[in-house]
């Protein structure tokens, strides 16, 4: 199992649902977070004075999937998040060791 963490800009999550669904994604968890990379933030201009905004809204996917469907998943996120501009974003994977589903006690794949 690999757990998936994507983080892209907001305007994007919309089509990023709709593409993992289409794909067959039942669940993933949705954070609202601020952050920069390379695009270091930007000014704005309020009531004459300009200000420096150095984190910017971005949203943060995550999921845990079987890795028979990582690569599909991935392509997915890519796909549908990619504006070709700078702050597109990030996809981090990383190994699962374990999963529990609370309910029933299912664990690992069955509990996807």
């Amino acid at each position: 199992m690999k757990k998936i963490e994507a983080i892209i800009k907001p305007f994007k999550l919309d089509d990023v649902r709709d593409a993992l669904q289409d794909i067959g994604v039942q669940g993933m968890t949705v954070i609202e977070a601020k952050g920069f990379g390379r695009q270091k933030g930007h000014s704005e201009l309020y009531k004459g004075a300009e200000y420096v905004i150095d984190f910017l809204p971005k949203i943060k996917i995550e999921l845990v999937a079987t890795d028979a469907r990582v690569e599909a998943i991935v392509e997915a996120i890519q796909t549908a998040a990619c504006t070709g501009r700078i702050g597109d974003g990030k996809i981090f994977i990383s190994p699962v060791d374990a999963a529990v589903r609370i309910r029933t006690g299912e664990t690992d794949d069955n509990a996807l």
